[in-house]
């Protein structure tokens, strides 16, 4: 069993800067992926990010070149740096461990 606890969200004005993290507990050697989600009001959940347990990532192209996602195995954290937000980036956002571990979510509210 893994527990996911997410923090860092909040509310930014567009062009702004925001890093979630999130720290991982329990069965922490069995992770090989991690990633994160958000979901908008009214939308899908959707990837955004993710990173293996070897440092490869894969990043949505919404993001692509403007969040960076990167982790401390020594800390069990995982971060997701957000730059040049914008309004569309507004969403819940969710830690994800081996995709079936979810953390409960941080709101992140990107301002016009």
């Amino acid at each position: 069993q893994v527990r996911l606890v997410e923090s860092g969200g909040g509310l930014v004005q567009a062009g702004g800067s925001l890093r979630l993290s999130c720290t991982a507990s329990g069965s922490i050697f069995s992770i090989n992926v991690m990633a994160w989600y958000r979901q908008a009001p009214g939308k899908q959940r959707e990837l955004v990010a993710r990173i293996f347990s070897g440092g490869s990532t894969y990043y949505a192209d919404p993001v692509l070149g403007r969040f960076t996602i990167s982790r401390d195995n020594a800390k069990n954290t995982m971060y997701l740096q957000m730059n040049s937000l914008k309004p569309e980036d507004t969403a819940v956002y969710y830690c994800n461990a081996n995709i079936i571990y979810w953390g409960q979510g941080t709101q992140v509210t990107v301002s016009s």
